[in-house]
Formats: C-alpha cells, sequence, structure tokens
C-alpha cells in the first residue's frame, strides 16, 4: 500500500503507531505481524515517549479482567482522541473477536475493530475509517489467509516466534481460544522451515515453534495433498537440526494427550533443540482433569516427565497450573500439590479459576468461593517457590551457555549484571566482566553460575568466554528480520478485504 493509498501525502511525514499487546506468545508474534503490515503500508512506529497517530490494541480474552483492563485504557486514549480527531484507535485480537460490536458501544471513539482471522485488513480498514470519517467493524468468522504469510517486523534481532498452526481442536471447558481462533489449521513443513531458514539468514539464532496445541501438527494440514501424519512434529523438530546457523529450538505448548515418544527422542536426538519443555498440567486431580475435558490422567502426565527427564538428564520443565476450578475440593488441590512435589517443576505459571462468559465451565455449580481459591493459590506459590529455589540452587556450579537478551532487566545496577537465558530457558543475571562493554544482545557467552533465587541464576565470576555473532552485528546496527511475504501458504477461504474507496482523503 503507498503513501497515498495511505491517506499520506509525499510532502507530509508518516503518521505514526504503537501496538499494545496483551496475552499469549500468539498474540505477541500476531503483533509483529501488525507492526509488519503497517510499516509495509507507509506508516512508521512512534519513537519511545511520543504520542502516536494510530494506536492498536491486540487483545486477549482468557483472563476475567480482560475486559476492565482494555476499556480503561480505552478511556484514557478519549480525551485525546477529541482533542484530535485524525488520532485513531484499532482494537484487535481475541476480546475483539468475541465482544464485537459490543466494543464500539462501550467505547464509540475506536475507529476499527476486527478480529483474529483477518488482521491483514487493519490497514485498509484505518484507511476506509479515515476516509469515510465512521468507525469499521471487521470480524471474519474463518481464517483467511494464514497469518505467517503476512509481513511481520520483529522485535528481536536474535530470537523469533514462528508459528506451525494456528486454532485448537481441543474442547477445555474453561478455554474460550477455540471459539475465537477457531479448529486448528497447520502449515506445510515446507513453509514453516524456509521461514526459519530466512530467519537464520538474517542472523536470528533462536526460534520457538507456536501453536496453541503445537505437538499435535500434522493432523490438519489445510492442503488436499498434505496427508495427516501424527509424526509431523518429531520430524519438523529434526529437520530445524540440520539448519546450519540455528542454535536453539524451542516450542510451545504442546498437550499432554497428545505427547509422543518421537517428540521426546527428536528432542533428545537433535542437538538445537534445547533442554527444556513446558507442558501445561491445569490440575493434578483425575477428577478435576476430567471436568476440564483434559484427555489424560496425573499417572499419564508423570510418566511423561519421567520419560523426558531419562532422555534428558537436565531438561527443565515448566507448567500451568489452575487454582480453583469450579467443583475442586481440598482433596481435589491437595492431589495437584502432590503432583507438583513429584514433577519437580523449575518454574509453575499459576493462575486462580476466573470464570469467562462463553465457556462450559462458566456454567457449572459449585464455583468455589474466592476466599478459597486465593487460599490455595498461596500454598500452591509457597510449595512451588521453595521447589524452584531447589532446583536453581543444584545450578550452582555448573557452566551455563546464555544468550544476552534485552528486556530482561539487569539484576542490579550496582553490579552492572547483564542478562540473558541459559540453554534450558533459565533466566541468568552475569557479570560482564572488565570486557563487559563489548558484550551486546544476542552474543553467547559461557559462564559458572554462583547463586540462585527462586526465579533467577546469578553468575558473578568473569565470563569463560564471548562469542561475537551475526545476530549481535544485527543488534548492534538496529537490525530486526523482516519475514511474510511468499512464506506462508496462499490465501484460503474468503478473499481479502477490498481496499477503500478512491478518492481518499490527502
Amino acid at each position: 500500500m503507498t503513501q497515498q493509498a495511505s491517506g499520506l501525502s509525499p510532502d507530509r511525514p508518516a503518521r505514526t503507531f504503537e501496538v499494545r499487546t496483551y496475552g499469549c506468545q500468539m498474540n505477541v508474534h500476531d503483533s509483529e505481524r501488525l507492526a509488519g503490515l503497517l510499516e509495509e503500508a507507509g506508516y512508521r512506529r512512534a519513537g519511545a515517549g511520543t504520542d502516536a497517530d494510530i494506536v492498536v490494541f491486540n487483545t486477549c480474552a482468557v483472563r476475567e479482567n480482560a475486559d476492565n483492563k482494555l476499556y480503561g485504557n480505552l478511556s484514557h486514549l478519549a480525551p485525546r482522541k477529541q482533542s484530535d480527531p485524525d488520532m485513531q484507535i484499532a482494537v484487535g485480537g481475541c476480546l475483539a473477536q468475541k465482544d464485537r460490536d459490543s466494543v464500539l458501544q462501550k467505547a464509540p471513539w475506536v475507529d476499527v475493530v476486527f478480529g483474529t482471522h483477518n488482521i491483514g485488513s487493519l490497514p485498509a480498514l484505518l484507511d476506509r475509517a479515515r476516509h469515510n470519517r465512521a468507525a469499521q467493524v471487521e470480524i471474519a468468522e474463518a481464517l483467511r489467509e494464514f497469518p505467517s504469510s503476512l509481513p511481520a517486523s520483529r522485535e528481536s534481532s536474535y530470537a523469533a516466534w514462528v508459528s506451525i498452526s494456528v486454532g485448537c481442536n481441543n474442547t477445555c471447558t474453561f478455554c474460550i481460544v477455540p471459539s475465537l481462533r477457531g479448529k486448528e489449521v497447520d502449515r506445510r513443513p515446507g513453509d514453516v522451515l524456509a521461514e526459519v531458514q530466512s530467519l537464520v539468514d538474517q542472523g536470528v539464532l533462536e526460534i520457538t515453534l507456536l501453536g496453541q496445541n503445537v505437538n499435535a501438527y500434522g493432523v490438519s494440514f489445510v492442503d488436499a495433498d498434505q496427508p495427516r501424519d501424527r509424526g509431523a512434529f518429531a520430524k519438523l523438530l529434526r529437520a530445524c537440526g540440520r539448519i546450519d546457523g540455528l542454535e536453539r529450538v524451542r516450542f510451545t505448548s504442546p498437550h499432554p494427550a497428545e505427547f509422543t515418544d518421537d517428540v521426546i527422542e527428536a528432542m533428545a536426538e537433535t542437538p538445537n533443540v534445547c533442554p527444556t519443555l513446558h507442558m501445561p498440567l491445569q490440575s493434578g486431580s483425575d477428577r478435576v482433569l476430567r471436568a476440564m475435558r483434559r484427555s489424560y490422567r496425573a499417572e499419564r502426565y508423570l510418566g511423561i516427565i519421567d520419560r523426558v527427564r531419562a532422555a534428558i538428564p537436565h531438561a527443565a520443565i515448566t507448567t500451568d497450573i489452575i487454582v480453583g476450578f469450579p467443583g475442586e475440593t481440598e482433596e481435589d488441590f491437595q492431589a495437584t500439590l502432590d503432583v507438583v512435589a513429584a514433577a519437580r517443576f523449575s518454574t509453575a505459571f499459576t493462575f486462580q479459576y476466573s470464570k469467562r462468559p462463553g465457556t462450559p465451565a462458566a456454567e457449572l455449580a459449585d464455583q468455589v468461593p474466592k476466599a478459597v481459591v486465593s487460599e490455595r493459590y498461596q500454598r500452591l506459590i509457597a510449595l512451588q517457590e521453595g521447589i524452584s529455589l531447589t532446583e536453581n540452587t543444584a545450578q550452582i556450579g555448573r557452566r551455563v551457555e546464555v544468550l544476552v537478551a534485552t528486556g530482561e532487566g539487569r539484576k542490579d545496577a550496582a553490579t552492572a549484571r547483564m542478562s540473558g537465558r541459559a540453554r534450558d530457558g533459565r533466566l541468568v543475571h552475569f557479570a560482564p566482566g572488565p570486557a563487559g562493554h563489548g558484550i551486546r544482545p544476542g552474543d553467547v557467552v559461557v559462564t559458572t553460575v554462583t547463586g540462585a533465587a527462586p526465579h533467577h541464576l546469578i553468575a558473578d565470576g568473569a565470563p569463560l568466554q564471548h562469542r561475537r555473532t551475526r545476530a549481535g552485528d544485527a543488534h548492534e546496527a538496529g537490525r530486526k528480520p523482516r519475514t511474510g511475504v511468499g512464506l506462508g501458504m496462499p490465501a484460503i477461504g474468503v478473499p481479502p478485504a477490498a481496499p477503500a474507496t478512491s478518492g481518499c482523503a490527502r
């Protein structure tokens, strides 16, 4: 889209944008695509601390306070919109897909509402709203084109998300995602690998394969000529291992019911697949798992953990747990504590159950009182914090390879520690040593762990090795990888949105 098609004239500076993201890694990656679309359409990112001409909210509908957070932030922009009618506000993502027309009822100053299936329509909708001086709402009911076929402006020079599927075929009673993102659709393996290769060619060292149910990959290929293949995910991991220059491969999130031994073997036998696994538990009670429609039980879950640790002894295993699901008894909760104690997770992402309209669990009887949920939650946190500290303390004295990162934060200003991630995903705050000024995000250092806390490791000795990388070069030069065009599958289903009518405002 040219500058003129975007409502800009050649003698005026490009309009600026800001994308505000809520929710999961899928949303973070979708926001990279939204940024890529807007940059391709002639807009530019707003500078830090400046007011953007366009503010895009990429929303989440999973948590109970998601609505309040969005509408609170929208209300803060209302006075600015009133004083500057040319400023535009767009709301997309899962909450937009769910709430549809009610977004404009609650916040009539919003210009564009778009859903999870048509993020590629955003530039045209902004243009149309500006030309018609009227809000535009477009919520597609089915996937129009695989999102990875859209341009993406990546946030990092050294690590990148790569979607291998969208949607989910599961029917967990607490989750609203399948109704908002649709049934699972898998990309062709060749398209996934082409995107990974493109990222590596631009300096990226680490990729994370993304899917709502990532290890189900291969059961729902969109192409009629691509047969169902339950072993496709393990094959994809091994194929990533053959990409020269790709140093780290991660994936999230698998489902225990479909986690097979061929995946464990591929993880153990592929050197660049990191020794880490995020495996959602949700509950340790078989009765609650049944009510959640989670098609595995505690014994099977722990069996997977045992097999992973047998094949990859130093694997760091993390999980998700929901406390206070409707009908959860003290006995059920104790079963969760028992599984947590047995599994020895390095980290657990714990959530207090929140009722989400539109999910089967919201209609269940025996909603657990909030005070009971809170008390159980604190007990779970205390147990897991102790386990995390013990597991991290066991790392003291070990050498770790750290991919230096931005955005992880320094441990404190007094020590000037830098931060990064070990191969197993643990956060490491390390002393850069006398030559620390030469260590850049994207570089790799090897250091020895000297201390631990529940959520990070400390390495206060001078690095044993420092390797300058192409990713570090790219970060230093301010280069971010771009992907999208020609790397996804062709448009499917409904054709793309028609462009705005001619004669748009200049």
